[in-house]
């Protein structure tokens, strides 16, 4: 297929708002987006509230911080307008009533009065005669004075799809060319409480929004005959569906919230991961790289040589450890300035740092950053390796363990240190070296394995830091003379 064939899409994710947005939100997203700047189309984001019950406060914000961040914002949605608001399905409500009375004046849905017990006994008779399950039908046909005469009756009733015995259960897929599904139950299209049920919802909102390709998770693959069918009923043109392949964990069940915290989309940015990394994992988690060998692709080169046919029918597995891979090769891309911003960034982001540092601080933080650069995977790491260049010399605090692991010696040493830096002239690493290996390996005769332990310390509070000559270079001559005096003080 040519680019000049392409019909300009118009794709969508729709999230619930009932917790923090799962990856594969994002996982979805990435691939309506491609889809859309491949063709000249629209991204859409809708939010699906229509589940009051499992609503958390704050959840929607957070879908549209994580996708803003990832870079994949939508052209359309609650919070950036559009020609098809409103975007949030709460706001919607008015809109589906007068498609279930439609679909019920024709024939193709009935009212169901059947109580919540009479259709858990239904299905448990039916699961103990080894039947398949699904409802028996009832109420079809029945008014509901007649159906009031029967046992099992609620006067709340939801309304069902009345599915044909001969529903095609077969639809083409554009990942998976066609695809034979289940025959569907008598799906309820509108719950007792007014609200529509998902199956509804969503088909009248993608035709409504003008949804041309269909892009969600493969769990709804035993649905899609549903949603053909009221698509047809409604004489409205069927869009096309693409079902990727379900995230999984190494020992291949699907990655959930409640198992694995990779599956909380927040989790990425907290750990210190960089979009544009996380964005490139998850290209090459359902589609295959660039060329062979260069996993390392951006988002433009994705869209340009984008292809449904190319998508992973089998379900990926979230390979951390190749994440992890491509985190430190883009932290390891970036200059010192650029890195050392979004370092400064995280720190503030996580409360590692109380708020923004002070120039003197970021100039310091800038230096630095070299210096770790290439030991860092994450962002989150560069917080225990420069911390010290965040305090004043008097609030260093001294890692209790790292103090207590130092030798006898440890006075003698810092003394040697102080005298030795205390003369010289040029403060930079080599000379900074130079004459502490003098002071302390030949003058004092003590190992290099052992030799600066005391003064790293003194200078970072810690046994494990950056190089600790450069270190002292970045603070200079006198933080580093105050800080070696007042951990021999403290001897």
């Amino acid at each position: 297929m040519t680019d000049a064939a392409l019909t300009p899409a118009r794709t969508r994710v729709a999230p619930s708002p009932t917790g923090d947005p799962h990856v594969g939100t994002a996982y979805m997203a990435l691939f309506d987006l491609a889809w859309a700047r491949k063709t000249g189309g629209r991204f859409v984001l809708r939010i699906e509230d229509t589940d009051q019950a499992r609503y958390v406060e704050g959840s929607e914000q957070q879908i549209y911080d994580t996708l803003g961040w990832l870079g994949l914002s939508a052209d359309e949605g609650p919070d950036v307008g559009g020609p098809y608001a409103p975007y949030r399905q709460s706001e919607r409500l008015d809109t589906y009533k007068p498609y279930v009375d439609q679909l019920v004046e024709a024939g193709h849905a009935y009212y169901c009065w059947c109580s919540t017990e009479r259709l858990a006994e239904m299905r448990e008779l039916q699961q103990k005669a080894k039947l398949p399950t699904g409802y028996d039908r009832l109420c079809h046909g029945k008014t509901r004075e007649e159906r009031a005469a029967l046992p099992g009756f609620t006067d709340k009733p939801v309304v069902r799809m009345l599915v044909p015995e001969d529903v095609e259960t077969r639809f083409e897929d554009v990942i998976r060319g066609w695809v034979n599904a289940p025959r569907p139950d008598d799906q309820v299209i509108l719950k007792a409480d007014g609200f529509p049920t998902y199956h509804l919802a969503v088909v009248v909102d993608d035709h409504l929004m003008g949804i041309t390709t269909v892009v969600r998770g493969e769990e709804w693959i035993s649905s899609t005959p549903k949603h053909v069918l009221l698509y047809r009923w409604l004489g409205w043109d069927v869009p096309q569906f693409a079902h990727m392949p379900l995230l999984r964990n190494p020992d291949k069940s699907k990655i959930s919230k409640r198992k694995n915290p990779a599956a909380r989309l927040t989790w990425f940015r907290e750990e210190g991961y960089l979009p544009e990394a996380l964005l490139n994992f998850l290209q090459l988690v359902g589609y295959p790289p660039v060329a062979d060998g260069q996993e390392v692709s951006s988002f433009e080169e994705f869209v340009e040589r984008f292809d449904w046919t190319k998508v992973n029918t089998v379900g990926p597995i979230f390979d951390m450890d190749k994440l992890n891979w491509l985190n430190g090769h883009y932290i390891r891309a970036l200059s010192p300035q650029d890195l050392a911003g979004r370092i400064v960034a995280h720190l503030v982001r996580t409360g590692e740092l109380p708020g923004e540092p002070t120039p003197e601080q970021m100039d310091l933080v800038t230096k630095a950053t070299p210096l770790v650069q290439e030991r860092m995977q994450l962002l989150g790491e560069a917080g225990p390796m420069l911390g010290f260049l965040f305090v004043t010399d008097d609030e260093l605090a001294f890692d209790p363990d790292s103090v207590a692991a130092l030798k006898d010696d440890a006075p003698q040493v810092l003394d040697a240190s102080i005298a030795a830096l205390e003369a010289l002239d040029d403060f930079t690493a080599e000379p900074i070296q130079a004459a502490l290996r003098a002071a302390i390996v030949d003058g004092l005769g003590i190992k290099p394995k052992f030799a600066f332990a005391p003064a790293r310390v003194a200078v970072t509070g810690r046994r494990v830091s950056p190089p600790l000559f450069e270190s002292m270079e970045i603070l200079g001559r006198d933080s580093t003379l105050a800080r070696l005096r007042r951990l021999r003080a403290t001897l």
